[in-house]
């Protein structure tokens, strides 16, 4: 730690230690490093000892599910959780070797665990590392309950209040113990369950090239597939084994165009049917397909979703197999054209905040309420989906078979993905769902940022000075931070244009960015191009008259 701290610039130790790593709902994140807001053993042991104590006050005999990623220091992480819980007398289930985040949500409900804990960073650049807490129903902790660890976790002294147990020791007491294969073969039945081809007969002989992004998707991913009759799967080598560094792709998002492009290298020399890829922690996966000339098309996720969502429906009311009251869950900056789809098939939306939580959340109020069977889908922008309500957090393993299932199925008929995408554009509109990203570091970018959103809180909407985007009216300003629909309160704006357009805003939860999704439905994809770029300037002007 001296010699870390000797190395760094007055600058980077400011950025290090001007306040504590955060603990939110979806616990902490931040960058590997020393410093208390960064992530370390030491503040990993302190958020411990925080999650610890709420266990202690709430259950008799608390236990955890603990898993991890391939990044850096996420199997010190995990044990160094592991040990801060059992000397505090929390019984700990930790997979014993790095498994996607759904195995841990899963885990955690098949073997009754009072919480869950993974260490991941999701899709993250290799610097960063977090800490993710699930409650017993599998689903990311409420904010409630992350304000009453928060509480818990600024009690402790960093230095003389955490517990601590050797790890062979645990191991011995039997206050670790390792989870065994049965779930994980658990986990992979409830996977493929979810086809809703109901015995109908596919070719399977798809060209899949898959990656993992030097995650943990590879074992899972390619065992499900092949489980289920899709053997003809190339791996891309380069990517296929864990590395923490990601050193063939930095920015390990396959939302991200770098992250994919050796995977579509592979796709073109092998003239492969279908990309596949998922994140570092495997709960998103991203794909890409021929389009007419031979070209490989990336779509995304808003593509790839109502691509599901219409496929799920349509072989459910094809064999009979839609429920009674059929729920589709999305998330609000997640491509409204999903909502039509889902009414044409007489399937309820119900709309959430960003964040998959709140997708899971919905799928427990189902539950509570005996109408678990009546969720269908839910998904969101950045590549997040869940067909079923075995995990309560999208799940990339579920996302890639399902995708590999829609594929076959209409390959088997002649059809290609972008065909059928087309077909959904002639039907409803087309539709242009497009993220832009602002980054604003360091102490002044929180500042800044609280700056820009009160600037769009004070000007833009209602009867305030600005009506319109690009020309487009501004009918109804949806400000979230007032808590609308019974949705928790979130500092996040929402715009309904004219002509079924919007735009949303949002600082990140995870990262130092302020967040801008725009929604554009026009009559041709030209059309919508030009108002989306329209009406991303008017935003940036006001952006920058904000900073």
């Amino acid at each position: 730690m001296e010699e870390a701290l000797k190395s760094m610039r007055e600058d980077e130790i400011e950025d290090s230690f001007y306040k504590n790593l955060s603990f939110g709902t979806g616990g902490l994140r931040g960058i590997i490093g020393a410093g208390t807001n960064r992530m370390n053993v030491y503040t990993v042991g302190k958020a411990t000892q925080g999650v610890a104590a709420y266990l202690l006050r709430n259950y008799e005999v608390p236990s955890v599910v603990i898993g991890y990623d391939s990044r850096v220091k996420s199997e010190v992480f995990a044990r160094t959780a592991a040990c801060v819980f059992a000397a505090n007398g929390v019984k700990v289930h930790i997979w014993s070797v790095l498994n996607p985040v759904p195995t841990v949500s899963f885990a955690t409900r098949y073997l009754k665990a009072s919480a869950g804990i993974i260490i991941t960073a999701s899709h993250n650049p290799a610097k960063y590392n977090g800490y993710k807490v699930y409650a017993e129903d599998g689903c990311q902790i409420t904010t409630e309950a992350a304000a009453e660890i928060q509480q818990e976790i600024d009690k402790v002294d960093i230095f003389t209040d955490i517990k601590n147990m050797d790890y062979e020791n645990a191991l011995k007491r039997e206050m670790i113990t390792y989870i065994p294969d049965v779930v994980l073969d658990a986990f992979i039945d409830e996977v493929k369950k979810q086809s809703v081809l109901f015995g109908e007969k596919i070719d399977k002989n798809t060209a899949i090239v898959y990656s993992p992004l030097n995650g943990t998707g590879y074992l899972p991913v390619t065992r499900v597939l092949k489980e289920a009759g899709y053997n003809n799967i190339t791996v891309v080598e380069e990517q296929r084994l864990p590395d923490g560094k990601f050193p063939t792709c930095p920015y390990p998002n396959p939302e991200v165009k770098e992250a994919m492009s050796l995977g579509m290298e592979y796709a073109r020399k092998l003239n492969a049917d279908l990309l596949l890829a998922t994140d570092p922690d495997c709960d998103r996966v991203g794909i890409a397909v021929k389009d007419n000339c031979g070209k490989y098309v990336l779509l995304s996720g808003n593509q790839t979703g109502i691509l599901l969502l219409d496929y799920i429906c349509s072989q459910r009311i094809k064999h009979h197999k839609m429920p009674a009251n059929p729920v589709m869950v999305k998330t609000i900056v997640t491509m409204d054209l999903a909502e039509r789809i889902a009414a044409d098939y007489g399937v309820r939306t119900v709309n959430v905040l960003t964040g998959f939580k709140f997708i899971g959340e919905q799928i427990g109020l189902l539950e509570k309420a005996g109408k678990e069977n009546s969720y269908i889908f839910g998904f969101e922008e950045s590549y997040g989906y869940l067909t079923g309500t075995y995990v309560r957090d999208k799940d990339g393993v579920n996302g890639a078979y399902m995708i590999c299932e829609m594929f076959s199925y209409y390959a088997t008929q002649g059809i290609s993905l972008l065909d059928k995408l087309e077909e959904l554009y002639k039907k409803y509109g087309y539709c242009l769902n497009t993220l832009h990203s602002y980054e604003f570091n360091g102490p002044a970018g929180v500042e800044k940022m609280q700056k820009i959103m009160e600037k769009f809180h004070s000007e833009v909407g209602d009867a305030r000075k600005i009506d319109n985007f690009a020309g487009k009216k501004i009918f109804t300003a949806l400000d979230y931070s007032k808590g609308l629909n019974g949705l928790p309160k979130s500092d996040v704006l929402k715009y309904l244009l004219e002509g079924n357009c919007s735009v949303v805003i949002r600082p990140s939860g995870t990262e130092p960015k302020l967040k801008v999704y725009v929604s554009v439905s026009a009559k041709t994809e030209g059309d919508a191009r030009r108002v989306e770029e329209e009406i991303v300037g008017d935003v940036e002007r006001l952006i920058k008259v904000a900073c």
